[in-house]
């Protein structure tokens, strides 16, 4: 992996741990702050709540600033959120500090998109971004793991005065690692980012990450009492399985990144179309033991193949403005995260059974198809032209033997 974007990789990594740790310690937030888990819950919900806003406003104001200015300031804000988080007096403090937190981070991974982007020749953009998107599919391998430890071991401010010191690292990793000439201020400003979002394909490829990863979340929301209640797991195991769904999330990242490069719009599809087939057989998959586990590690590799390929398709349909586009992006993730997981929790409360969730997001992922397919027929009829022929040429492709270090 190129330094720069390692850079990049750490601070997504960072980002991954804040927003899933928080899952896993809600039972000692409840103990310690006197609160029922339904109120802790809303704690996650704070963070998504940050994201959604933070992504296009922060992206916004920054347009005119140089993108590496750009990443190191939405780090230090990290850092201040999950500080602010650790030091918390009560409940509500920890919820305005989780607010925070969750600000920086749809426009981090916008902006991180663009840059690394702007890193690669243009054959490998796709990989690129794959590359720094890892840090958050790893994140559900490691980070969330050891943090959870660390706050039932060590309690759980601790995890989040951790959590600071990792985007401490990413700050300096990013100052180090990402020269300031390959990162200038955009020279469209924020008129150009706003008029890039007047088009109707870019907010097609919205669309499709809306609905195409509601699909994934329908389910993954409720994959606990699948696991125990109908694979018949112990609830201990639960967390390794978890690790397992990062593990296919990270296969897929990869290998989406790889496919998006030779053709995208293949690679989006043939996502979806796996994200139907595992989520149909999810019933039967979620009988015994070990075709539990494979379907949790095909769940992962079949949602994050298309990942990569989404997140560059709204950017190179916003060529005048693709920073706030690709922050958007990130917004319309969790939006599909609050979506689905309302759909699958509807299919549950109905009586349809405890893997019901999973049949609703087959559902949605078929409708992502839709979506799709429509965004594709609009490019047609407007003359788009294929893929690698309408990236976005970067205006420096580095030379390999050119020093990284700023």
């Amino acid at each position: 992996m190129p330094l720069a974007l390692l850079a990049l990789a750490v601070g997504a990594f960072g980002l991954g741990t804040t927003e899933f740790v928080m899952m896993g310690l809600l039972p000692d937030v409840a103990d310690d702050l006197h609160i029922s888990i339904p109120a802790a819950g809303h704690l996650v919900s704070a963070y998504a709540l940050g994201v959604v806003i933070g992504a296009p406003l922060l992206a916004a104001l920054t347009a005119r600033l140089p993108r590496r200015t750009v990443l190191i300031s939405l780090m230090a804000l990290f850092v201040a959120g999950n500080a602010l988080s650790a030091l918390a007096p009560g409940y509500d403090s920890l919820l305005a500090a989780r607010f925070l937190s969750g600000l920086p981070h749809g426009a981090f991974f916008g902006v991180g998109a663009v840059v690394a982007t702007g890193l690669a020749a243009p054959e490998r953009r796709a990989r690129s971004v794959s590359l720094m998107f890892m840090g958050l599919t790893v994140a559900n391998i490691v980070g969330v793991p050891v943090a959870t430890l660390m706050g039932q071991h060590l309690g759980w401010r601790a995890t989040f005065l951790g959590v600071s010191l990792i985007g401490v690292a990413a700050m300096a990793a990013v100052f180090l690692l990402i020269h300031p000439a390959r990162t200038p201020a955009p020279a469209s400003g924020l008129r150009g980012e706003l008029t890039a979002l007047r088009s109707l394909p870019v907010w097609l490829a919205l669309g499709t990450t809306v609905v195409g990863f509601g699909a994934l979340f329908s389910a993954y929301s409720y994959i606990t009492p699948m696991l125990t209640e109908s694979a018949g797991y112990a609830e201990t195991r639960v967390t390794l399985l978890l690790a397992l769904f990062g593990v296919g999330a990270t296969i897929g990242n990869l290998v989406g990144g790889r496919l998006a490069d030779h053709a995208m719009r293949g690679t989006l599809f043939g996502g979806l179309v796996s994200m139907v087939a595992v989520l149909v057989l999810f019933p039967v998959l979620m009988r015994t033991e070990w075709s539990a586990a494979l379907a949790v590690v095909l769940l992962g590799v079949a949602a994050f193949v298309t990942g990569s390929p989404l997140q560059l398709m709204v950017m190179e349909r916003a060529t005048a403005g693709p920073s706030l586009a690709s922050s958007a992006n990130q917004a319309a993730f969790n939006l599909a995260n609050a979506g689905g997981a309302w759909i699958g929790g509807v299919a549950l409360a109905a009586g349809f059974g405890v893997t019901s969730p999973a049949v609703a997001g087959a559902a949605l992922a078929v409708l992502g198809l839709g979506v799709a397919g429509v965004a594709y027929a609009v490019d047609r009829r407007h003359d788009v032209p294929a893929p690698v022929h309408e990236r976005i040429v970067a205006s420096h492709v580095p030379d390999q033997a050119e020093p990284v270090h700023s």
